[in-house]
């Protein structure tokens, strides 16, 4: 993994529920207790694709694949993101941002009352991208900020693609 996927307990967690293909590389599903737990981003090679393994991983399929028909689709899965009250309380904010908008760090920190840099800490950490869309919190400017706790390459060209993605509707 070149820091794409989630890093768990010190060791990457490979207990996909299910992988998909998408433009960008690939969709990891992780489900727990019947609650989508956590969507990883891969990158090809890193990962076969992989059939879902109960009802819940073929249902977060079908919506995953829904939006990337339609980058209108809502997402109506249930989800256990594992995080601290402040970070529920930025992924709640982040949820409520409408397909082809997007906010600033700074705008949603003023929205709930904290400062953009801590905004931006939970948006790194979001455990379930693409279901609440930590890609439509950007830098100031335009400019696309951080990703998945990275300014690297691969993790920026997937928020700019799901980007695209949202403003071609």
């Amino acid at each position: 993994m070149i820091g794409l996927a989630r890093k768990r307990g010190g060791a990457t967690d490979l207990a996909y529920s299910a992988v998909l293909v998408a433009p960008f590389g690939l969709v990891a599903i992780r489900v727990h207790d019947e609650r989508i737990a956590g969507v990883d981003y891969l990158l090809a090679g890193e990962q076969r694709q992989m059939a879902p393994v109960h009802a819940l991983a073929r249902e977060a399929c079908r919506q995953i694949r829904a939006y990337l028909r339609d980058p209108r689709h809502r997402f109506d899965l249930p989800c256990a993101p594992e995080g601290t009250p402040f970070q529920q309380r930025v992924w709640a904010a982040i949820a409520r941002i409408p397909s082809g908008a997007t906010l600033t760090y700074g705008e949603l920190a003023a929205a709930i009352g904290s400062g953009a840099r801590a905004v931006g800490g939970a948006c790194g950490s979001n455990p379930i991208p693409l279901i609440v869309p930590c890609h439509r919190v950007v830098a100031a400017g335009g400019g696309l900020g951080g990703f998945m706790h990275s300014r690297a390459a691969p993790p920026l060209r997937i928020k700019g693609w799901l980007l695209q993605h949202e403003a071609s509707r």
